[in-house]
């Protein structure tokens, strides 16, 4: 592990590969699921989608990361199951048991290292990142959020308050990574974002109720329907749950709802919409709007800096890693542009407060 990045070690160690035979096997002989089977990427895990070929149906298949608790994945696993009985339809992945009824089972392939193995349900539909967008898919997109906010406040955890590195929380915890940014004048805007964070908005998000969040509510973890593409079929990846104020939420997603300088409208004529829409299903309190403009910025750092620092270790994984790390470096610069009076003002305003 990194000395400046000392909470991280599952980020820090490469997922070790896996013999396709043996997990061929594993999904036979645990879950009867015999058939086609297509790696998926993952940042920490090995994914794999399943098709059965007596019937054709669709599952994936998740092996977690050697190096991670067994805690963590039980705590993705009681939140779907929560889901499913909070929230029925909320379209989120559901949990498919092993041939002895367990939701998740503790597997080694052979190289002493145990991992948790689990199978869901395959939501079938079109990335978000594929799909044309509009205004009111967006604002779909945040009431989805919203909901499911609502349907995880009545489940705890004791995993929620293990240390995560992408906890937005302890976003401060990134930077020692920022000596790594080459260049000066983006290393003083992420340096500025922290400081911002650390010195008003943290010790203020210790005075609001928290609970189980998704915590990585970004466009890649979402679906929509390929005939409708303003109707939001799937969320997935549970992967980085948290116990944390729902104002993290909402800040994750919110940064990647952000426009650049480049927009005719402005950084923010997307978002203050998409934040009006959440609040008309969870109300957001005044602490809650004062916070967001931080956060935002906060959660942009953490995407360069972490990204950045493990691509430089995995060149191999280095596409998949950065993939947001232009725009979000784009999106860091117009929001200091805005600033944070700004940007309050303008969500306070469109929550009505």
């Amino acid at each position: 592990m990194s000395a400046e990045f000392d909470d991280a070690q599952v980020l820090s160690e490469g997922s070790p590969e896996l013999d396709d035979a043996w997990v061929h096997a594993l999904a036979q002989e645990r879950w009867g699921i015999a058939g086609e089977m297509k790696p998926l990427t993952g940042e920490r895990d090995r994914n794999y989608r399943l098709a059965r070929a007596s019937d054709g149906a669709r599952f994936m298949l998740k092996i977690s990361h050697p190096a991670e608790t067994p805690l963590v994945a039980d705590f993705q696993t009681q939140a779907l199951l929560h889901l499913a009985k909070a929230d029925p339809t909320l379209p989120v992945q559901r949990i498919v048991p092993a041939l002895d009824g367990a939701p998740s089972i503790v597997v080694d392939p052979g190289d002493g290292l145990p991992r948790v193995a689990r199978v869901f349900t395959y939501l079938p539909g079109l990335p978000l990142p594929d799909a044309p967008r509009t205004p009111l898919q967006q604002q779909n997109l945040a009431r989805m959020l919203a909901r499911l906010d609502v349907a995880l406040a009545g489940f705890d955890h004791p995993a929620g308050d293990l240390p995560l590195p992408w906890d937005l929380q302890r976003a401060e915890s990134v930077r020692g990574l920022l000596a790594h940014i080459a260049d000066a004048d983006r290393r003083a805007l992420a340096t500025a974002a922290l400081d911002r964070f650390e010195h008003t908005a943290q010790p203020m998000l210790r005075t609001l109720p928290a609970q189980p969040i998704h915590n990585d509510f970004n466009i890649y973890n979402v679906l929509v329907d390929p005939h409708d593409t303003d109707r939001i079929a799937a969320i997935l990846d549970f992967g980085d749950m948290v116990r944390a104020p729902c104002i993290d939420d909402l800040a994750v997603a919110a940064a990647y709802q952000i426009g650049t300088d480049d927009d005719p409208l402005g950084p923010f004529a997307h978002i203050v919409p998409f934040v009006a829409a959440y609040h008309a299903v969870r109300p957001l309190s005044a602490t809650e709007l004062d916070l967001l403009f931080t956060l935002i910025t906060a959660r942009l750092v953490m995407v360069v800096a972490i990204s950045g620092w493990r691509a430089a270790r995995y060149p191999e994984n280095a596409a998949y890693l950065l993939r947001n790390n232009p725009l979000s470096w784009a999106r860091l610069q117009a929001c200091e542009r805005v600033g944070h009076a700004a940007a309050t003002s303008a969500f306070r305003s469109a929550c009505g407060l």
